[in-house]
């Protein structure tokens, strides 16, 4: 019978150098650098307001290159960075063994706001400095994006006018009921269950009169349709994909042709692509080339 190397799997403590493990020339080599030597992320670290009180807090260009590193990864949820960075030695490294909570990262990729814009344009100048940008022909495309946008709260103004109507014409007609049987028998009170009732109705009912004072106006489309709104996120839009229907955005990049570079993206609560070709036109303005300066 042959005899072969025994082959141990138990727990052992193995010396890794972190440092080691992002090799030169690999797009998490890049991130690093980049983003430890080349991006300014001075507008990002002025918000943070615990120099003098306060716990300490992750830096942002730790927490940015363990978003980006996921995001190229086709992570795209906080709790699967989360559990990468315990599990994928690459997350480790890039973020010096920090493990943020998943809420941690979730609130930072919703506060970057304009911030990420400026990020984005920084990494175009490092492009267009390494002549990786061509500024002769862009492809432009788009997807539909779902929102975290609830589809039952889309419509038009008279839509939710309705709705806040008829929740408190039941909120009405409960306690009229109670009223006329006050009238011949001894006072009584709604039960626990039909107090929850009014409750919920009058306080949904109050959310959509306040909804309708802030939005005075019908949303339009360029064309001067109108669009319907959505209480949880007005500035989605309901539209129709191979996958059914979703309330969300249509996202919109154009990319040089030269090294595949995404040089202009967007993203617009319309279902229309066609509509979004001039913004994104517009937006690379300063990426074309001008012919005019050759003739």
């Amino acid at each position: 019978m042959p005899r072969f190397k025994a082959v141990d799997y138990s727990p052992r403590f193995l010396a890794v150098d972190l440092s080691r493990q992002l090799l030169p020339g690999t797009f998490e080599y890049a991130l690093h650098h980049l983003l430890e030597h080349e991006i300014d992320l001075s507008e990002i670290e002025s918000r943070y307001k615990n120099d003098e009180i306060g716990a300490t807090a992750y830096e942002p260009r730790v927490l940015l290159k363990l978003i980006l590193l996921a995001y190229a990864h086709g992570i795209v949820s906080s709790r699967g960075i989360e559990a990468a960075c315990r599990t994928n030695v690459q997350f480790m490294a890039i973020g010096g063994d920090t493990q943020p909570h998943y809420s941690t990262l979730a609130t930072f990729v919703s506060s970057l706001g304009e911030a990420v814009g400026q990020v984005f344009t920084q990494v175009l100048v490092i492009c267009d400095r390494q002549g990786l940008i061509g500024r002769e022909m862009f492809a432009i495309d788009g997807v539909k994006l779902p929102s975290n946008a609830a589809k039952n709260k889309s419509g038009k103004r008279k839509d939710f006018v309705r709705q806040a109507a008829k929740m408190e014409q039941a909120v009405e007609k409960i306690l009229s009921r109670h009223r006329e049987a006050d009238a011949v028998t001894a006072e009584t009170q709604p039960t626990p269950r039909e107090q929850r009732q009014i409750e919920r109705l009058s306080r949904e009912a109050q959310q959509i009169r306040e909804w309708l004072e802030q939005h005075r106006q019908e949303r339009e489309s360029a064309k001067g349709r109108v669009r319907l709104s959505n209480r949880t996120d007005n500035e989605s839009a309901k539209m129709a994909t191979g996958k059914g229907v979703v309330q969300g955005y249509t996202g919109v990049a154009a990319v040089d042709d030269k090294h595949q570079i995404v040089v202009e993206a967007q993203a617009h609560g319309s279902g229309s692509e066609q509509e979004l070709l001039w913004p994104v036109t517009e937006g690379l303005e300063g990426m074309r080339a001008d012919h005019r300066a050759v003739r």
